[in-house]
C-alpha cells in the first residue's frame, strides 16, 4: 500500500456535506438536514455500540495499516479534525477517510445509545490499540427514520472478528422488512466511503 498524496477536508466542510446525506428510500429525504451535527474528539471507542455483529480480519488489518502509513505524515487517522482524501499506488480515484458516524438510537429495550451507523472497522480498530477516536456525532434524528438496524443489547459482546462469512450468519438485527429503504446514502457525499473496507 503507497501512499501517493492527500487532501484534507476542514470540519465546516465535513458538516456541511454530511448534511446533505439522503436516504436511499422513503423517497429519499435529507435525513441529516435538520439533525444536530458535531465532532468530538478523544471518544471511548467502547462507548460506542455497534449494530453490526461482526468485523472482518482483514479490513482492520487495512484500517492499522493506514494508521501507520499517515503517522508518517504526522497524521492520527484516529483523531482527524475534519476528514480526508487519499490517493494510493494503482487507483486513480481518491478514497475518502471521516471521523466514524455516530447516530443517537434507541435499543429494542429502549435505552439511547450512540450506534455505529458508517466506520464500524475504524472504531473496532482504535478499540483494539487502546486509543481514543474523533467521532460525527449526529443527534435529532426525525424518528421516523431510525437506523436500519438495531443496537446490539450486549454491545462489543456480540461482534465476531471473521475471516469470511459462515453460512447463515447473522449479521445484523434488523427494524423492517425493507430495510434498505432506511440505509443511509453516504456514498452519495463521499464517493467509496461505504466500501467493505470501513
Amino acid at each position: 500500500m503507497n501512499l501517493l498524496r492527500y487532501q484534507l477536508i476542514p470540519a465546516d466542510e465535513l458538516l456541511t456535506r454530511l448534511q446533505q446525506t439522503q436516504l436511499m428510500g422513503h423517497q429519499h429525504p435529507f435525513i441529516y438536514r435538520n439533525a444536530q451535527l458535531s465532532l468530538h474528539s478523544q471518544v471511548d471507542p467502547n462507548s460506542l455500540t455497534p449494530a453490526q455483529r461482526y468485523v472482518l480480519t482483514e479490513n482492520c488489518q487495512i484500517i492499522e495499516r493506514l494508521y501507520t502509513i499517515f503517522l508518517d505524515h504526522d497524521l492520527d487517522i484516529f483523531s482527524l479534525e475534519g476528514g480526508l482524501w487519499f490517493w494510493l499506488e494503482g487507483q486513480t480515484s481518491p478514497i475518502p477517510l471521516t471521523p466514524p458516524i455516530i447516530e443517537e438510537s434507541t435499543t429494542i429495550e429502549g435505552q439511547t445509545v450512540n450506534l455505529i451507523s458508517d466506520g464500524m472497522h475504524r472504531v473496532y480498530t482504535a478499540k483494539q490499540l487502546g486509543k481514543p477516536i474523533t467521532i460525527l456525532q449526529v443527534k435529532n434524528l426525525p424518528p421516523a427514520y431510525p437506523y436500519y438496524a438495531y443496537p446490539l443489547s450486549r454491545g462489543w459482546e456480540e461482534v465476531t472478528v471473521l475471516s469470511e462469512f459462515p453460512t447463515g450468519f447473522v449479521k445484523k438485527y434488523y427494524r423492517e422488512t425493507d430495510y434498505k429503504a432506511l440505509f443511509r446514502n453516504y456514498n452519495a457525499i463521499f464517493s467509496g466511503i461505504q466500501k467493505q473496507r470501513t
